[in-house]
């Protein structure tokens, strides 16, 4: 097959269409993951006829933007793709699984295709057993069944030149002959409110040669605004069709044989072009073509065409068939599209970073402030009063913009799951709860793997087989379960499963045998953890799902370096859940700040428990260095932050003599400080990539007053106490 990915849209003249491809890649992108979405929710035993109408509207749109940039591989597959839909929509099939299969692998292979012609790689994907499977379940067949699995590689077939753009006309490699051939029928636009509309068609034919040849005709009387145009070409009039539309609306153009005229009744514009949603009365035709042209891209050939009157068009009879009612509830959501808008996230960020200026200077100018008398300066600091409400909301408007729901991490995981659980021969169900929560864009892209890896854990490990699970009186479809919420300045996930849960005596004689120190005196809570020492598994063997000890140790590693923590809890024969706590964003946090010395350090709100006075009999010194404080009759690692961080003191006499307790990864620490400065939202910079990695800081800010202080890692401070 010809490679149009970078050819197809030059022009020799005038239109250059590469300049919409980037849309078009991210509507077909969108377009993908919406049918994939629908597919998986379909209930097979009782289809939905407005979510087959969305699926049909899905692969609809693709194929037409394929066609008018060129994408013949992509136009050929998603033909067929449309055919099949067709006849399920029509009910002319019944849908089951292995018609999902076949539509989802064929989903998988147009991402390929749409990734080599973006440039993204470069292997020619090989779709004859896709379209061959697809053309055997139009024909009422039974193919072989598909194994879910990526899209075979095949070698590049050596064509002639690409085709032009928009016209696609050199057969893909998997047809057996070209379905179009040089041919004249007549064309006509209308009824038009200017009829003058119609000559940006004759541009387009001078500016695109390889189109073939227009010329115009008389006018009609009986056809009041309509233009007349005589048309040669070897094109397919679909993809004609789909560039005539950036000049006059698709329901004014029309095909006819070369003198013919309309039949009695047939006055409806388009000859084949209704908008599918639409309903059409008047009784049901014969349509070989199901609503679509007979030379569109992958087409099959009429080997024995009926015989047609002068009157006939050239193009498929439009379909009579009377579509639900319900199809027409997409309608809205054109509105609903306008009034959204494409902006980079390099925009974004910069906007981020400019608010984050702001918020330092704000907090400079509060600050330099404090010292002046209110009722002399009253003007001016009502008027910082207001610039430090609306930089907040200003700050969070422009955070909003940068949030995004859960569901677009969670949509990933039904398809995942469903390939897998056939896999491994087990039934599951996924639930999905909090798809609507919002999250940093950040940390969903960071977040995406360790949940995956989570997934894919309850999936093997978790859920029985059907058989054990009967066996033990449960229903044999295991249920794994994804929920999304926000509690205080925090989003916590959890995956959940009813599975077998974990052993405690198991996890214990794999750990001795590791040789990680586990007695039997350790907590529940201990032992689960356990599973996230590096290299521990309990699977009985490897294999390419599961086994080699690599995951659960990179997940908690993961996690923790967004800010995050991760809790396990489990109970034998019952299940499992895995519950991990992230920040809302990495950008701006709310942060405590204390003082050491003349040293000012940040402490995130979300991991602060309480504060209060110490007193020397409350600190209690064991092992001959390590000091705990007692309270509430709970003994706590103390962490000396002069100490940590080597705070030089000139303030000799000075004793510190409050305590901040702070929880992170289920412990708890008591930090001791000299003064609590206050709460305050901070802008979090990297230090790493501004400085260098410090141990036991996770990033910095700048205070109002322009001095740097540093935020605290207090998950490594409580792993440091521990050791």
């Amino acid at each position: 097959m010809a490679d149009t990915s970078t050819d197809s849209g030059q022009m020799d003249a005038g239109i250059d269409l590469s300049q919409f491809y980037q849309v078009f890649f991210e509507e077909a992108g969108e377009n993908l993951d919406q049918m994939e979405q629908l597919l998986l929710g379909l209930d097979l035993t009782e289809a939905d006829d407005e979510e087959l109408n969305a699926i049909f509207r899905c692969a609809h749109s693709i194929k037409g933007g394929a066609a008018t940039f060129g994408f013949a591989d992509v136009a050929e597959l998603t033909h067929q793709m449309e055919t099949l839909l067709d006849k399920l929509r029509r009910h002319e099939l019944a849908p089951n699984n292995s018609m999902v299969d076949v539509l989802l692998a064929s989903g998988d292979a147009l991402k390929a295709m749409l990734g080599r012609h973006q440039g993204v790689n470069s292997d020619v994907i090989d779709t004859t057993e896709l379209l061959s499977n697809i053309r055997a379940f139009v024909a009422g067949e039974v193919p072989p069944p598909v194994v879910a699995s990526a899209p075979v590689k095949a070698e590049p077939v050596p064509q002639a030149a690409a085709a032009p753009v928009a016209v696609a006309s050199a057969a893909p490699a998997t047809q057996a002959a070209p379905t179009t051939g040089q041919r004249t029928v007549e064309l006509q636009v209308g009824p038009l409110s200017n009829p003058a509309q119609a000559d940006n068609l004759i541009d387009l034919f001078k500016e695109i040669t390889d189109l073939g040849t227009i010329s115009a005709l008389p006018d009609d009387p009986a056809l009041p605004g309509v233009r007349r145009f005589t048309v040669s070409t070897a094109s397919a009039e679909s993809d004609l069709l789909d560039l005539f539309t950036f000049h006059v609306a698709r329901e004014q153009v029309k095909f006819l044989a070369l003198g013919a005229t309309p039949q009695a009744g047939a006055t409806d514009a388009g000859y084949g072009f209704f908008d599918p949603d639409e309903d059409r009365p008047g009784p049901p035709v014969e349509a070989p073509g199901y609503g679509f042209f007979d030379n569109a891209p992958g087409a099959p050939a009429q080997t024995a065409p009926k015989a047609a009157s002068s009157a006939e068009p050239v193009v498929a009879k439009p379909l009579a068939a009377k579509q639900p009612a319900a199809a027409k509830a997409e309608k809205p959501q054109a509105a609903l599209e306008a009034s959204t808008i494409r902006v980079s996230v390099e925009k974004v960020d910069q906007l981020i970073n400019l608010v984050g200026e702001l918020v330092i200077t704000q907090a400079m100018l509060a600050q330099n402030s404090r010292g002046l008398d209110p009722v002399l300066y009253q003007q001016l600091t009502s008027g910082l009063t207001d610039l430090d409400r609306n930089t907040r909301d200003l700050q969070e408007a422009v955070m909003s913009i940068r949030m995004i729901p859960m569901s677009t991490v969670f949509s990933r995981f039904p398809r995942m799951l469903r390939d897998l659980a056939n896999k491994l021969g087990k039934k599951v169900e996924l639930v999905m709860q909090g798809e609507a929560t919002e999250l940093d864009k950040g940390l969903v892209e960071k977040i995406t793997d360790p949940l995956t890896h989570l997934v894919r854990n309850s999936c093997d490990h978790g859920i029985e087989m059907p058989a054990d699970r009967l066996a033990k009186g449960k229903s044999e479809v295991g249920t794994i379960t994804l929920a999304a919420s926000h509690q205080g300045g925090s989003i916590v996930i959890e995956v959940r499963d009813d599975g077998r849960g974990l052993n405690r005596d198991k996890l214990i004689k794999k750990a001795r045998e590791k040789g990680i120190d586990a007695p039997d005196t350790m907590t529940d809570s201990e032992v689960w953890n356990l599973i996230f020492a590096p290299g521990f598994s309990t699977a009985e063997e490897v294999t390419d799902v599961s086994g080699r000890g690599v995951g659960m140790d990179v997940v908690k590693k993961n996690i923790a370096s967004l800010g995050g923590t991760v809790e396990i809890d489990s109970a034998e024969g019952y299940g499992m859940r895995v519950s991990v706590r992230l920040p809302l964003t990495l950008a701006i946090m709310d942060g405590m700040s204390v003082g050491v010395g003349e040293e000012v350090y940040i402490l995130p709100l979300s991991s602060v428990v309480e504060s209060f006075q110490v007193n020397a009999e409350m600190v209690k010194t064991i092992g001959g260095s390590g000091r705990v404080v007692e309270v509430r009759d709970e003994y706590m690692p103390v962490v000396e932050l002069e100490k940590v961080f080597q705070v030089p003191r000139f303030d000799w006499e000075h004793t510190s003599g409050i305590m901040v307790v702070v929880e992170a990864e289920s412990g708890r620490v008591a930090m001791l400080v000299d003064e609590l400065l206050g709460q305050q939202q901070v802008v979090v910079k990297n230090l790493e990539s501004n400085y260098r990695k410090v141990n036991d800081v996770s990033g910095a800010t700048i205070m109002g007053d322009g001095r740097v202080a540093l935020i605290l890692d207090v998950g490594a401070l409580v792993r440091r106490s521990r050791h």
